[in-house]
């Protein structure tokens, strides 16, 4: 089993890096895959590094060493840990292209919501998945997979991703897409019933389409289609996902700018995080930034 087979989560000294940590693990058990501990020393401001970066490198190094006790004590897996220096979105993001999955935090409360800028930033530069998990690491008791869609193609490989994990765990997959057709009452002098109507053919295909082999690749998985002609796609997400054991995004959708590292969807579900969110990226060819 190689490198690329294990999971990786980056840790801090946090709540939510701990639940991190241990839904990471449980999913390496899971797995049967091996986990890395990562934690990144962001020692860019430093103007005299050396006897400061001495200090934050025993800490991180202590951190690292606990976080890999408290797991060993739990979990029947093999664990390694790496220290890392530099930017924290950049390196885990980097480093991610090396494993499975790269597993981080949400953040921490802030303003009434969830402040998840350091997550936001490790999901837009990762190289792999990243999977951004929030106060708790025990969603043992939720049901199902949901999917976000919208016909791009990185919305198809974040329901390849969604299906596999939904066969694999014997969950139910929600396939949803969500879009903001005409209103007949609102839009009447804008829009007129023969676009509306093709407009509303147009996405129901998409999602057809979308989910047309599933059938092929897992006949035994059940699959629930879910259009929502009336909803923002991330109000849509947040509350499909509210009791759900796992959602998959693409981290860019068919409207977005390739300039941008991710899209306003998974943004915005990002920071109203209700289950465990993995955030698939393009494919490195695709990527033209």
């Amino acid at each position: 089993m190689g490198n690329e087979d294990a999971i990786a989560v980056g840790i801090k000294d946090s709540t939510q890096s701990e639940a991190a940590l241990v839904w990471a693990a449980r999913r390496a058990e899971q797995r049967r895959v091996p986990l890395t501990i990562v934690h990144v020393i962001d020692d860019r401001w430093l103007i005299e590094p050396s006897a400061w970066r001495d200090s934050l490198k025993r800490s991180g190094e202590k951190l690292l060493e606990a976080a890999s006790a408290r797991i060993g004590e739990r979990f029947h897996i093999t664990v390694t840990t790496e220290l890392l220096s530099g930017s924290v979105a950049a390196s885990l993001g980097q480093y991610a292209r090396k494993t499975s999955l790269m597993v981080v935090g949400s953040g921490s409360p802030h303003l009434g919501g969830t402040l998840t800028d350091r997550a936001l930033q490790i999901a837009g530069a990762s190289e792999g998945p990243v999977a951004v998990v929030g106060a708790t690491d025990d969603y043992q008791d939720r049901h199902g997979v949901v999917v976000g869609v919208d016909g791009s193609e990185h919305a198809l490989k974040a329901v390849a991703f969604a299906a596999a994990e939904a066969d694999r765990d014997g969950q139910e997959l929600t396939v949803l897409h969500a879009y903001r057709a005409p209103d007949p009452q609102i839009d009447a002098g804008l829009a007129p019933a023969e676009l509306r109507r093709l407009i509303s053919d147009q996405e129901r295909l998409i999602l057809a389409e979308t989910v047309a082999g599933l059938s092929v690749s897992y006949p035994d998985l059940p699959v629930k289609k879910v259009s929502e002609p009336h909803k923002e796609p991330v109000g849509a997400l947040v509350e499909a996902s509210a009791n759900a054991r796992l959602l998959v995004l693409g981290s860019r959708g068919r409207g977005g700018f390739s300039r941008l590292l991710l899209g306003s969807t998974a943004h915005g579900v990002l920071t109203h995080l209700t289950c465990p969110t993995i955030v698939i990226p393009p494919e490195p060819a695709a990527d033209n930034r």
